[in-house]
């Protein structure tokens, strides 16, 4: 089959690789009709991760027709069209009967390496590393989806792929993020990133109560949708200082809560602390580049809340800690638990109260996947968000 495969720092092919078969009764096995490329790949593709393999293949926003399934798999059967979560979840540990699907306590086969890095294993995802249990993802024709009856959610409807396919991550996470910055009636929501996870976090915030988004980047089209799809006041960080700027928006209190939808990679055009960042990630003294993260911690007001969606890889520092804790500020993190919100998230979309699809930027056969991990990286041609068709 043809799939996106991992060789190095900005080095994506499509190449041939063997087809996935049934491994264990709760096995299934998907044809994929479409999948997309996560903000999260670009940390893989920019050599971020240093758990990559050459040879892996990449890919956790997938949906397709069920081809096969394990003989103990009940919940979907062959035919069924499902969206599959970025988590392996095995939904009978501890912290799956709790809702926490993306800590999973058996499902990551490389559980030993996880717990030298963070002290505990959290859950296998697809396409995302061997410290993250070295699963094929599904940036490819076919997925072989562990856990069949916990993971995929069945589309019985006839909406397009594209107005669902994000429930496999990007919409549920920005609903986490805004679940997790706690957001009551009226709240004023600073949001960092008006990227892809961004933007379904401005989405949600709206939903869920906020009176006032204010989203921060410097990407023309990204801004643009911000304000245009999302409602949202925005800063252009190239253009203004967004401390200044968010304490003149909010007479000098500061937003109730900040939403980090950046993560490892964030820059902060001129500051000392991104250029700090630079060069001591570039002599591997610290793997993420942490502005955001410091900036969010400065604006939000006192007893306030920071969310953090954006993923982050290993270590930082000069992180003020002092400023976190004298200001009463609270903290909220986590890769999403997809399967505690996908249905009601469906339900929505289904409702029309949302459609996903308005991220969408471009749709190319998967062929052309490796020149759009570099478009996409390289924020080229308005690309916001791409959309692989692994048949066409």
């Amino acid at each position: 089959m043809k799939a996106l495969t991992w060789h190095g720092r900005s080095s994506i092919k499509c190449e041939e690789v063997p087809d996935p078969t049934i491994e264990a009764p709760t096995d299934a096995i998907v044809r994929i009709t479409s999948t997309a490329i996560c903000g999260s790949d670009l940390h893989l593709y920019d050599g971020f991760n240093p758990f990559m393999k050459p040879g892996d293949v990449l890919g956790h926003e997938p949906m397709g027709i069920v081809e096969e399934v394990g003989s103990s798999v009940k919940r979907i059967k062959k035919g069924d069209r499902v969206v599959i979560p970025f988590t392996i979840s095995c939904g009978s540990c501890w912290f799956c009967q709790h809702d926490l699907y993306s800590v999973c306590e058996t499902t990551n086969r490389d559980a030993e390496v996880a717990k030298k890095v963070m002290g505990h294993t959290t859950a296998g995802l697809f396409g995302f590393s061997h410290m993250n249990g070295g699963y094929a993802g599904g940036q490819a024709q076919y997925l072989r989806v562990p856990y069949a009856d916990v993971g995929p959610l069945r589309i019985d409807s006839d909406l397009p792929d594209e107005k669902v396919l994000f429930l496999s991550d990007i919409f549920p996470t920005g609903w986490m993020a805004a679940l997790n910055a706690e957001i009551q009636p009226g709240d004023t929501v600073a949001v960092w990133g008006c990227g892809p996870v961004g933007q379904m976090t401005i989405q949600s915030c709206w939903m869920q109560g906020a009176g006032r988004v204010i989203a921060i980047d410097t990407v023309p089209e990204r801004l643009a949708m911000a304000r245009s799809a999302g409602r949202a006041e925005t800063i252009d960080f190239k253009e203004t200082g967004v401390y200044d700027a968010l304490m003149e928006m909010t007479g000098g209190r500061g937003p109730d809560r900040c939403i980090d939808a950046v993560g490892a990679e964030a820059h902060g055009t001129g500051s000392i602390d991104a250029v700090y960042d630079k060069v001591k990630t570039m002599l591997m003294q610290e793997t993420d580049r942490v502005h955001v993260l410091r900036e969010a911690i400065m604006c939000c007001r006192p007893a306030g809340t920071i969310s953090i969606p954006g993923v982050y890889m290993g270590v930082a520092d000069k992180i003020p800690v002092g400023a976190l804790m004298n200001k009463g500020l609270t903290i909220k993190t986590g890769q999403t638990h997809v399967q505690a919100y996908h249905d009601q998230l469906l339900t929505r979309i289904e409702n029309g109260e949302i459609d996903p699809s308005f991220i969408i930027t471009h749709t190319v056969p998967i062929d052309q996947g490796p020149d759009m991990y570099k478009t996409f990286r390289d924020k080229e041609d308005g690309c916001i968000k791409v959309v692989l068709k692994p048949w066409d």
